[in-house]
């Protein structure tokens, strides 16, 4: 006799995860990336920061928050009296991976006069040795308010550093880090998606090689995707540069469009590790709490806010 417990089906799953989401007072939050199924699961879905923003302004006393480490780091750093739960304990980025804040430190020393603009998907320890934040959206804001021609140490995504230094044409210093998934895409696949779907735009997250970039119709964060691809009439097509989670909520908002990815191999596999029984047994254990140590989540937070009071200033997006 097998006395094994049976799995539960999608809609068990969900049923749980609606009680006990109630029990605990939290809220759900997706990014762009993850599984349809997570995305459909979630109270909000997303960019990080847009997440970790909204999840601040709620009355949630616990953010469950399906992306990766940094995300939850974030979301503990804007929401410091609420518990912050990562699903999945292994899923790290690694592009934050590529930089450290000891490594940042050593870069400081050699670049004593520069100014450090850091992605947000980067560690709170690297957002606490940074001068100002920046998000894929507003990357070239950012670096166009740094004033003169003082340098610009730009941590860690070499791509959209680059692409920045192209729109702005400041001094910045690149640092050597990627998203292997982006960087991934070549001109060749590119070109091998147009001539199967030759009427498609293009439109391509910055973080893919500058090569690449020279080949899209609209650069833009995944926030910037969504809004082009709905300004678009009906009828369009999209060939899409980006991780294809995205593809899921672009059909889900856009019905009357069709939507392609640019390469079959643009999967992130920690931003797909988390599922429905994961956020069942964050919820139900309480795990996995993400802490920022309170030092350092006050500097990372002046990083931020820093890049939060610039945009808001010019009104510009942060998603």
């Amino acid at each position: 006799m097998n006395d094994l417990p049976k799995d539960l089906t999608s809609q068990e799953l969900l049923q749980q995860i609606g009680r006990l989401k109630k029990e605990r007072e939290a809220v759900i939050l997706a990014h762009n990336y993850q599984p349809p199924e997570i995305q459909d699961l979630a109270d909000f879905t997303g960019d990080s920061l847009e997440l970790s923003m909204i999840a601040a302004k709620t009355p949630a006393k616990v953010i469950v928050f399906c992306g990766v480490q940094f995300m939850g780091e974030t979301a503990a750093i804007l929401s410091p009296d609420k518990t912050v739960l990562l699903p999945v304990l292994e899923a790290g980025c690694t592009l934050a991976d590529y930089a450290t804040a000891e490594q940042l430190r050593e870069a400081k020393k050699k670049y004593p006069n520069a100014i450090v603009v850091t992605y947000v998907n980067s560690s709170a320890e690297v957002k606490a040795e940074t001068d100002i934040c920046c998000t894929s959206a507003n990357a070239i804001q950012i670096v166009e308010s740094i004033e003169g021609n003082r340098p610009i140490l730009f941590v860690s995504d070499y791509n959209l550093g680059h692409y920045a230094a192209k729109k702005t044409g400041k001094n910045i210093i690149l640092w050597n880090g990627c998203c292997p998934t982006h960087a991934l895409l070549s001109p060749f696949a590119i070109a091998k998606a147009k001539k199967k779907w030759p009427e498609a735009q293009v439109i391509m997250h910055p973080e893919c090689k500058p090569e690449t970039l020279e080949l899209a119709d609209f650069v833009g964060s995944t926030s910037g995707m969504l809004k082009y691809a709905k300004s678009q009439p009906a009828g369009a097509s999209f060939i899409v540069g980006t991780e294809v989670g995205l593809l899921h909520r672009l059909q889900k908002e856009n019905p009357d469009k069709t939507f392609h990815p640019a390469s079959d191999y643009l999967i992130c596999p920690m931003m797909k590790m988390t599922t429905l029984k994961n956020v069942k047994d964050s919820l139900e254990k309480m795990q996995y709490v993400v802490k920022v140590p309170a030092e350092i989540r006050l500097k990372a937070k002046a990083a931020v806010d820093a890049m939060l009071q610039y945009t808001a200033s010019l009104k510009i997006t942060t998603k």
